[in-house]
């Protein structure tokens, strides 16, 4: 039965429709807003995922070529691997769905989201939440939604829902949110140092507009919504669960007041498990019940920890309730790039190194509003080393994409414009230890490394993950989260900016979703933590360097008339490239007259500048020019000055004495060097080369 609903949503109608297309899935529902029509279909399989013990939930974001009227690029012509925005999207969905499932659903789920056209507005991944949420509330999935999803622009001060991609190229504010009616269950924010309250009055802005999607999801699950399956309930030994209970916990609670490295306490507490599964076989070598006490041992270790937090308000590495981890900043600790830095923060760690490029080193993107180029990159590379384990190495994964996409993002608002610094910038964070925050110490290692370059940023920025322990209406919010803290807790809010505002929120929530008030108490302690940071920072660099690598390229960007870039150019590009291959410079030219001349020699630079000034340049009476011959007539020699420019030197200007004939004294193809006489009204030009000869003997006595 194919069943239809529609609302509205920031100005434009949002339809879901269910039962027409994908009718073989759990449930499919096409979401269409304007002229974008976003499929999602949910499926879940009767067999357990592979790991039995965690929710095996699979999501997949497609943007199709074809939505947008384009034909892929490469050699097969078709849709390949995810692009990043496509990973990024699976990752924004997967982040909202997950918490939302119960905690003993371990059947393989999969959701499958396609951009089937697109208007160019930039909804796409709202819509696919939207539609994801919607397959599940009517699917027999247990899943405890709905939620709805919407982005926030803000253009000139003026909160806009669903902003299209002009706009979110000009908005100084850019949300991506899901939420219920009550709660906020993930956002995805970058924004030009726009202060916490701010972001705050939009995201309150954004949760309003999603009422009537969620209504209407409420609307659609009354009226065709399947029952939901029966999720089995594990029966366990309450008798052994007990006696396991009371023997661990003192235990437990004992090695955890007593703070450790990431790697001791580990130590610790698989000595405790160890003993424990010995003690269990030597009462009773019949049983193997080794998997029931580790998981029972992992449910205890993390009631500990979020007791002694919500109890004793200490954190089971020794620290206050808002302590940051100790602090390092080095720069320049590598001495052939153009920037380095190592950032540590407790146990975790970032070497970030910046290199300059030329807008040949530019990245070309495809998306589904077009190619553009980018120069801009932020790379983040997680070895397995960093957490003390041995395991192939593959390309990046969805972590390594996510993690670098919100560094990139948090720095990209203090760079300098391209007019100001015309170069490609690429930063690569290798995170060489890590236990927890590690995409936030990227932002800090990275903003150490562009001042070390050199680069011109508008402010340092600084970035901070806070966790969150809630037990009923009892909770706390953890400054500066471990990787521990991040598994047991139950919120990852990671926010990142400058002394004067925001740049880039990312909240990943484990619980159904946060309050305003808990997200705004969130957002205002790590205010005051990230101006700390930015205090020890400024102690190792306070501003960028004056001067660039001396293994940088120099880049030197002038100017000319438009109409003079064909000169500069030359037929076929034989003038430029001649340039080139004179001075071994790089040289890029825009349509506008923009010229950029790039080398680590500032005196090929110099001369390139030299040889392309003469070809641009207007003629002036008085200078003196070197010139080709090109032409000779009865009455004198006419020299090319640059290209397409030429005068005449007459017969009488070639030299001192009397000249009977001109190709007695100058051949075609020779050049000469002449002196710029007079530029007539029709803009004729006379040379002399007389008046660059030494004067005859007699003149001279």
């Amino acid at each position: 039965m194919v069943k239809r609903i529609e609302t509205e949503v920031g100005g434009q109608k949002l339809i879901l429709e269910t039962g027409r297309v994908g009718r073989q899935a759990n449930c499919s529902v096409w979401v269409e807003y304007g002229d974008t029509v976003v499929l999602v279909a949910v499926t879940a399989s009767d067999k357990i995922g592979l790991w039995p013990d965690q929710i095996a939930l699979t999501v997949d974001y497609q943007e199709k070529s074809y939505s947008s009227g384009r034909i892929p690029g490469g050699f097969f012509k078709r849709e390949g691997r995810p692009s990043e925005k496509e990973t990024l999207g699976c990752r924004m969905i997967d982040r909202t769905l997950r918490p939302l499932f119960p905690k003993n659903w371990y059947y393989e789920t999969q959701v499958v989201a396609m951009v089937l056209s697109s208007d160019q507005g930039g909804a796409t991944e709202a819509l696919a939440i939207i539609g994801a949420s919607t397959a599940l509330t009517l699917s027999d999935i247990p899943f405890d939604g709905p939620i709805g999803a919407v982005r926030v622009g803000r253009l000139g001060g003026r909160l806009i829902i669903n902003s299209t991609i002009a706009q979110i190229k000009e908005s100084d504010l850019n949300i991506v949110m899901s939420g219920t009616d009550e709660l906020i269950t993930m956002v995805e924010c970058e924004s030009k140092e726009v202060p916490e309250d701010e972001v705050m009055e939009a995201i309150l802005f954004g949760q309003k507009a999603m009422l009537n999607i969620i209504g209407a999801q409420r609307q659609l699950q009354k009226e065709i919504g399947k029952s939901k399956r029966t999720v089995t309930k594990v029966e366990r030994d309450e008798v052994f669960v007990k006696q396991v209970t009371e023997r661990l916990r003192p235990v437990l609670k004992e090695a955890l007041l007593h703070p450790a490295g990431k790697v001791e306490q580990q130590e610790k507490l698989s000595g405790i498990l160890a003993a424990e599964i010995a003690a269990i076989k030597a009462a009773d070598p019949t049983v193997n019940r080794d998997k029931e006490v580790t998981q029972l041992f992992n449910e205890l270790e993390c009631q500990s920890v979020r007791q002694m937090i919500l109890d004793d308000k200490v954190r089971a590495d020794g620290r206050t309730i808002t302590q940051i981890r100790p602090i390092t900043c080095e720069v320049s600790v590598l001495p052939r790039t153009h920037g380095s830095a190592i950032f540590t923060r407790g146990e975790t760690q970032s070497l970030s190194v910046v290199t300059l490029g030329t807008t040949d080193d530019e990245q070309r993107v495809e998306t589904l509003e077009g190619e553009y180029r980018k120069g801009f990159m932020l790379h983040y590379n997680f070895p397995p080393f960093s957490v003390g384990e041995a395991r192939p190495m593959r390309g990046p994964g969805r972590r390594e994409i996510g993690h670098g996409a919100l560094a990139e993002k948090a720095l990209r608002p203090v760079l300098p414009s391209k007019e100001k610094f015309p170069y490609t910038l690429r930063i690569v964070s290798e995170i060489l230890e890590s236990n927890g925050s590690s995409s936030m110490a990227t932002v800090c290692g990275g903003t150490l490394a562009l001042m070390d370059a050199g680069v011109p940023i508008t402010r340092p920025v600084a970035g901070i993950a806070m966790g969150l322990v809630k037990e009923g209406d009892r909770y706390e919010t953890l400054s500066d989260i471990s990787g521990g803290e991040d598994a047991r807790g139950d919120m990852d809010f990671k926010v990142a900016g400058t002394e004067v505002g925001i740049t880039a929120i990312q909240v990943d929530i484990k619980i159904k979703g946060l309050s305003i008030d808990l997200f705004t108490h969130a957002l205002k302690q790590a205010r005051v933590e990230r101006l700390s940071i930015l205090e020890k920072m400024k102690a190792s660099i306070s501003a960028p360097r004056e001067e660039l690598s001396n293994y940088a390229p120099r880049i030197i960007t002038i100017k000319v008339r438009p109409e003079k870039v064909g000169g500069v150019i030359g037929s076929g590009g034989k003038t430029v490239k001649g340039i080139i291959e004179k001075t071994g410079v790089k040289i890029n030219i825009q349509d506008d007259g923009s010229i950029d001349i790039a080398s680590p020699d500032a005196q090929a630079v110099k001369t390139a500048i030299e040889m392309i000034k003469s070809i641009t340049e207007d003629v002036e009476v008085g200078r003196t020019y070197v010139g080709k011959v090109v032409r000779i007539v009865d009455f004198g020699a006419f020299v090319e000055l640059r290209r397409g420019v030429d005068g005449l030197v007459h017969i009488s200007q070639l030299a001192h004495e009397r000249v009977a004939k001109v190709s007695d004294v100058v051949k075609e193809g020779e050049e000469i060097s002449v002196k710029v006489l007079e530029i007539d009204k029709q803009g004729k030009i006379r040379l002399s080369r007389k008046e660059l000869l030494p004067p005859p003997a007699e003149v001279k006595e």
